[in-house]
């Protein structure tokens, strides 16, 4: 009888315990997707992530980083070593699918030197393999000056509008998916792959509604074919097998409930049940950032902050990182040196240049000055302590 009593209070402690405990509720899976436990077991096997978003100081966009006639590894090498010396394990980096179209097999041979180059300084990128951000309408070729005093004034589109508006060239895309995944899909000089970056941004402050050029497509047309489109592309992906998790970050997180599937923008629903890994971005003040932590980690996934650190809207290294650190929470911030794609000026610079060599009083993104020292000796501290370099 005693037995028995004890045996009752353990399944009835048991059961108390399983409802006081908070729940995750993971939004349900695409085919193909990872398992929570796979995915959290992948994740503890990394150390805390920090490094930046990665474009070369002296290319303006991603065509000027990888097409043959600009590819740099001495700069990248030089600017790398920059990065390893301050404890930077990852950087986020865009390639783009005209390379591949142009030159399938020099475009996976120059990802595989940049790669080598990220070994020798001990990163491991994550690859971007589309974007919806700045410019509708790339072309290969000697890309254009930097307009002054305007923010990231080159950065372009991957695909462009006119494969996404043109059905027939879904199997070159495809293609590019296939072929740059396929190439790297066991290398574990590769972190993860981001498919799509913003898919569901239409420019409104450059190229859109809030500028007087607008070339961007209409917003709702643009969102409907990337709502359809960007399933496909995670299953282009997955048809690989890539030993690598796959996503695509959240940019606009409005939700109280993140276990509320039902209260989850649709589009944003997407993303989150094809994504192995949740990425998102955070450009606000640290109590925001806690609070956006919280309710994500009720999905039950690792956490990975793919853009972050606008010193203009409160978002810095010294409040950012320690929160980061203690929930193991990745963080990648926008940019890393100070170059052609202007980042350092703020996003209203579209509206308000900064012209005549005028800078702001502050500088929005970017860690290094073109000579690779710190722009703030105060972020130099809470990066290395973040990441235990001295």
């Amino acid at each position: 009888m005693r037995q028995r009593l004890t045996l009752l209070s353990v399944l009835w402690l048991s059961a108390f315990l399983s409802f006081a405990q908070p729940k995750s509720a993971d939004v349900p899976s695409a085919p193909g997707r990872w398992s929570a436990t796979k995915a959290n077991a992948w994740y503890a096997k990394e150390p805390f992530l920090f490094g930046g978003n990665y474009n070369p100081a002296n290319a303006i966009n991603e065509l000027e980083f990888w097409q043959a006639e600009t590819f740099d590894p001495a700069t990248i090498d030089k600017e790398l070593g920059w990065a390893e010396q301050m404890g930077v394990n990852t950087m986020r980096v865009f390639l783009h699918d005209l390379p591949y179209q142009q030159d399938a097999k020099g475009f996976i041979k120059r990802i595989d030197t940049f790669l080598n180059i990220c070994q020798k300084h001990k990163i491991r990128p994550m690859l971007v393999l589309f974007d919806s951000c700045w410019d509708p309408y790339p072309k290969l070729g000697k890309q254009h000056d930097p307009v002054p005093g305007i923010h990231n004034s080159g950065w372009v589109q991957s695909p462009g509008a006119d494969a996404l508006t043109d059905v027939s060239q879904y199997p070159r895309l495809e293609a590019y998916v296939k072929g740059v995944i396929g190439a790297f899909r066991n290398d574990n000089r590769v972190l993860m792959w981001d498919m799509w970056n913003e898919p569901d941004n239409t420019n409104d402050n450059s190229y859109g509604d809030r500028h007087t050029i607008k070339t961007e497509l209409p917003k709702d047309r643009k969102i409907a074919i990337i709502g359809k489109l960007l399933p496909q592309v995670f299953q282009w992906g997955r048809s690989v097998n890539p030993t690598q998790p796959l996503s695509s970050g959240i940019w606009k997180s409005f939700v109280d409930d993140w276990t509320n599937a039902s209260a989850i923008p649709a589009f944003n629903r997407m993303q989150l049940e094809n994504s192995d890994v949740i990425t998102f971005h955070q450009y606000s003040d640290a109590p925001s950032l806690e609070k956006l932590i919280a309710g994500l980690k009720k999905l039950g996934r690792p956490l990975i902050c793919t853009e972050f650190m606008a010193r203009g809207v409160n978002s810095k290294f010294q409040t950012h990182l320690p929160i980061a650190k203690r929930e193991k929470v990745g963080m990648i911030c926008w940019g890393f040196v100070a170059g052609k794609s202007q980042t350092f000026l703020p996003w209203d610079s579209w509206q308000k240049p900064y012209v005549n060599g005028r800078e702001p009083s502050i500088w929005f993104h970017e860690i290094l000055k073109s000579d690779g020292t710190f722009y703030d000796p105060a972020e130099e501290q809470a990066i290395k302590s973040a990441m235990g370099k001295k």
